[in-house]
């Protein structure tokens, strides 16, 4: 059985950021998601959204904020959120390139009222460039850094849903960016603008593969290296039951184990490193794979050193018995969710509830503790 969140007031100042006041322009994809992970470590973010935007009690990546609505095409309602975002440690907005300075709340004029603020921009093509002003999702910010034309089949990319530009290149950098800076304003008094692009992350996220191409240990071609596909023993295969398995058995020690207890002993899979033998291994490894239900090689191979797991469903995962005892996914309003991480030992973090907020009650209470 799923664990459900303790009540907002249980948790209300938990987690390592507890104290630090966010303020989040409200938007769509990695923005939201990395508030999502400040609010679950205690950070108070507060969500500006547009009027009648309320709050949403099953939605999973803006859990834990509390929302004001306001219409920001108001010249009074900018100025109260400037006198707002004067008391916040953080701003995250996720607009194309100028439409901050547009609406009167750019850089320029918000540190000069807060010059410790750290203002987090998260774009995907970055602040400026020959693209900047483009529109673009995640597909084709990663695009261009070579990480899609890496990823898929030999007749051509699959695009890796959008966790790798979005969320990977984008929501996690930011959340990085928006902590280290908030570390250095701590000692120097002085915040910064954290410009977190979506391509510039997701090529970041491709290092160890331009670091193994310049060592001619990667090809440019997909499904012909060892971590794309290309080899038997680092692959997803079919069972006779139709779902599938992955495997990971790359070191020598546990590919050993892979022939042990899928009974490999044809010879032919002593050449683990031969580049050209492996179309014919995968094509092998495909067949004994289908002997077998997807439960059938479970009960042989989990918990073992091949590196071996079920590929599940979303569905799927939370039952899983690892991740059942871990308590990965909570429940929350019916909705099944992926519980906070990472962990901490003392200052754990927790989901709060949504609220909705006045911008006067919230601003008053940020300068009280001020």
């Amino acid at each position: 059985m799923l664990d459900k969140p303790a009540s907002q007031t249980a948790v209300r100042a938990s987690g390592p950021l507890a104290g630090f006041r966010i303020v989040e322009f409200a938007g769509i994809g990695p923005g939201p998601f990395a508030c999502m992970l400040l609010a679950d470590m205690g950070a108070e973010v507060i969500t500006l959204d547009r009027v009648g935007a309320g709050k949403n009690l099953k939605a999973v990546a803006t859990r834990g904020r509390k929302v004001i609505e306001l219409d920001l095409k108001n010249k009074a309602a900018i100025s109260e959120v400037l006198e707002l975002l004067s008391h916040a440690d953080a701003l995250i907005e996720g607009f194309r390139p100028g439409v901050m300075e547009r609406l009167g709340l750019g850089p320029d004029v918000v540190l000069a009222r807060n010059p410790k603020l750290v203002y987090g921009r998260m774009t995907g093509w970055g602040q400026e460039g020959p693209l900047a002003h483009a529109a673009g999702h995640d597909i084709n910010y990663i695009s261009i850094t070579g990480a899609l034309a890496a990823i898929g089949t030999k007749e051509k990319p699959v695009p890796p849903l959008n966790l790798v530009g979005d969320f990977g290149g984008g929501a996690l950098y930011l959340v990085v960016g928006v902590l280290a800076a908030l570390l250095e304003a701590q000692k120097s008094g002085k915040g910064q603008v954290v410009d977190t692009a979506m391509c510039d992350g997701a090529a970041s996220l491709m290092s160890m593969f331009y670091d193994m191409a310049a060592q001619g240990r990667w090809s440019g071609g997909r499904d012909q290296n060892f971590l794309d596909g290309g080899a038997h023993f680092y692959g997803v295969y079919e069972c006779s039951c139709g779902n599938f398995i992955s495997i990971g058995s790359i070191e020598p020690q546990f590919y050993a184990l892979l022939r042990k207890h899928a009974d490999l002993t044809d010879a032919d899979f002593d050449a683990q490193m031969d580049r050209k033998a492996w179309p014919q291994l995968k094509e092998k490894l495909t067949n004994v794979f289908k002997s077998k239900t997807r439960d059938d090689w479970c009960k042989i191979m989990e918990g073992s050193d091949i590196c071996f797991a079920p590929v599940l469903t979303m569905a799927e995962a939370p039952k899983h018995p690892h991740m059942a005892a871990r308590k990965v996914f909570v429940e929350r309003h019916g909705v099944t969710q992926p519980a906070p991480a990472p962990r901490f030992s003392r200052t754990p973090s927790a989901i709060r509830e949504p609220e909705v907020a006045s911008i006067g009650d919230v601003t008053s209470a940020w300068k009280d503790r001020s």
